[in-house]
């Protein structure tokens, strides 16, 4: 008997009589299995008796029977003729077409809105390359702002202060941090305007804020706080922070009391000495280490996807997280616009609207950290980054230590206006009126710090802090009003446009470059 041969579709089972319907080559009625095996033995015990193998398909006797020939015309082929598969549909020795040589596609040099190898006779109806033209000219509407209007106003002009305001207003996630340290565009923008309308030195009229989140009294003076101090902590970890270490002691407190998860503040960068860079404290240990101040940005509200902290932040659940974030005062006043409206804020979202506790910075002026570690000080001093151990700006001086607590820079800090970002010549909020607290060292001696409590949630933090603090009265209200009053005097003379608490938070940009020369739709004007 010869080898038995496997059909397909043919499925088992334990009813003989199951009736299995395919079509057959000879007859249009349905064949049971039972019949199929009959059938299939028969030809077997025919092939035995004959010495040929026939088949219903194939035929070695020389004769071809139709099912075989219709089996034939079945065989795939790769376009050419030449078969991959034999008659049982095993797959052979593939063979392909030899690719064309020496030949390419029919194409002159003639005018771009001209189509070639067109056959003749075809009337096509093709458009004129002129359309791309006009549509190039088509302008953007006045009242959608993309962010080139935002490079074009305020970081082509070096007025970008490193808030990172923008990069988390953007609700598509366009906008990251370049290698410069400053906001650029990583995807397509979609013109929703966001990025303009909440930066400090665009869209947002700052002062207008100070009203919206403290009321009348923040465009006065130094506002109207609840109450004000000088004030220490007493421990041994404060020899390594600013003046009194208040802020540090203030967020230790309010993560062991289990009011945050968290804090938001500065690092030195592992690579770069004196390099500010956003970290998320969560322990004690994490913010005294860290104490102190570094001057320049970190871009902090850029920081604030729960993303990236996701491994500090360890079976937290983000919509009940609770946040404190230290700052400057523009970076204050833009995390409480962005908390002001419902929008989603994509990536950064989670981030913001966890923000509970603000603490703000007192500052005239932040630096651009090349500006002023490499040119600054390495270059034109001969002072090295490794070299220092503190850095302070106080009573109109910048005052560099060594790590012995050597003073090795004694300045005007007028002499450093260069490395200085110039979009702080603008910004008149110097006691961060935006904050829950104000910490500074203006207005008080030496290791002491300057405390300024605005708000209620401000107060409870001083409150949980206070058992652990050396304080008095702040020492001198007058010295923070005069710099105060310095402050917005050179903010005045530096703004472009009106200083106007009582007009609408948002400037268009046209008002804007009405005010400050810059070009509407710069991206128009591109093509």
């Amino acid at each position: 008997m010869g080898t038995d041969r496997n059909f397909p579709g043919v499925p088992e089972s334990d009813d003989d009589d199951d009736a299995v319907q395919f079509p057959d080559a000879g007859s249009a009625a349905p064949r049971s299995r039972a019949d199929t095996d009959h059938a299939r033995d028969g030809a077997i015990q025919a092939s035995d008796s004959e010495g040929d193998s026939c088949s219903p398909d194939t035929c070695t006797c020389g004769e071809k029977t139709a099912a075989s020939e219709s089996a034939e015309k079945r065989i795939a082929t790769d376009g050419a003729g030449a078969a991959n598969v034999d008659e049982m549909g095993e797959l052979g020795d593939l063979e392909f077409t030899e690719p064309a040589e020496g030949v390419s596609q029919d194409v002159d040099n003639g005018a771009p809105d001209v189509r070639v190898g067109v056959p003749d006779g075809a009337d096509l109806d093709t458009p004129e390359y002129s359309i791309r033209a006009e549509m190039n000219d088509i302008e953007t509407p006045d009242e959608k702002t993309w962010f080139m209007e935002l490079d074009e106003a305020v970081i082509d002009e070096g007025r970008c202060i490193q808030c990172g305001t923008c990069v988390a207003a953007c609700p598509s996630d366009s906008i990251g941090v370049g290698e410069d340290d400053l906001p650029e565009l990583v995807k397509m923008c979609t013109g929703c305007s966001l990025c303009w309308d909440f930066c400090p030195r665009g869209g947002m009229r700052y002062e207008r804020q100070w009203k919206i989140t403290g009321g009348d009294d923040n465009v006065k003076g130094a506002g109207d706080p609840i109450t004000e101090f000088s004030a220490k902590v007493e421990d041994d970890w404060t020899d390594g922070a600013q003046d009194g270490g208040v802020v540090t002691g203030v967020l230790a407190t309010l993560l062991e009391a289990g009011e945050i998860d968290g804090a938001l503040i500065a690092t030195e960068s592992e690579e770069e000495a004196w390099k500010a860079e956003s970290f998320l404290a969560t322990t004690e240990e994490e913010l005294i280490e860290n104490a102190g101040t570094v001057y320049n940005q970190t871009l902090a509200l850029g920081n604030l996807d729960l993303a990236q902290w996701e491994h500090k932040l360890p079976d937290k659940d983000w919509d009940d997280l609770s946040l404190a974030i230290v700052g400057t005062p523009c970076e204050i006043e833009g995390i409480r616009a962005l908390q002001d409206f419902d929008w989603d804020y994509q990536a950064q979202n989670e981030g913001i609207r966890a923000v509970d506790y603000t603490i703000s910075l007192m500052c005239t002026k932040n630096f651009n950290y090349y500006s002023l570690m490499g040119e600054q000080l390495e270059e034109k001093r001969d002072i090295s980054p490794d070299q220092i151990g503190k850095m302070d700006v106080l009573n109109g001086k910048m005052m560099v230590y060594d790590h012995d607590g050597n003073m090795i820079v004694e300045e005007d800090v007028a002499n450093f206006h260069d490395a200085a970002l110039k979009g702080c010549d603008e910004c008149a909020d110097f006691t961060g009126f935006c904050s829950d607290i104000t910490v500074g060292s203006v207005g008080s001696s030496d290791e002491y710090s300057s405390v300024i409590i605005r708000t209620e949630r401000g107060m409870k933090a001083w409150e949980l802090t206070e058992p652990k603090l050396d304080y008095h009265d702040l020492e001198d209200k007058s010295a923070v009003g005069k710099l105060q009053g310095w402050d917005k005097k050179k903010a005045f003379e530096s703004l472009e446009r009106p200083f106007d608490p009582d007009a609408p938070r948002f400037i268009d940009y046209t008002d804007h470059a009405e005010n400050y020369g810059t070009a509407l739709n710069p991206h128009d004007q591109g093509h």
